[in-house]
């Protein structure tokens, strides 16, 4: 798993175990599908000017409102969660030019 790798990886991220990846990986996609187009929606003159950047910024504060819903899941700060959103973005990316 793709959240199992990074929180390896990135200093401050730690999964206590494979139940709980599980679970933030279902906490994740529903952040995603549910918090994300609000999210993007409201910032669009941000996102405008930062050219896309404050993106990246919205996926960390997914990744920081996941790790106060899931027990096991724990970030050290901003910095890391912004690595993990960061990989997670990238792995995504690479699969999905796996299609």
């Amino acid at each position: 798993m793709v959240v199992s790798i990074l929180a390896m990886i990135i200093p401050g991220i730690y999964i206590s175990g494979f139940i709980s990846a599980l679970i933030l990986v279902t906490v994740l996609s529903l952040l995603n599908i549910l918090v994300k187009p609000i999210l993007i929606i409201l910032t669009i003159p941000v996102t405008l000017i930062t050219f896309g950047l404050f993106l990246l910024v919205i996926n960390t504060a997914i990744v920081l409102m996941a790790a106060a819903v899931v027990p096991g899941f724990n970030v050290g700060g901003f910095f890391p969660a912004f690595l993990f959103a960061l990989g997670n973005s990238l792995m995504s990316y690479l699969f999905s030019l796996a299609d």
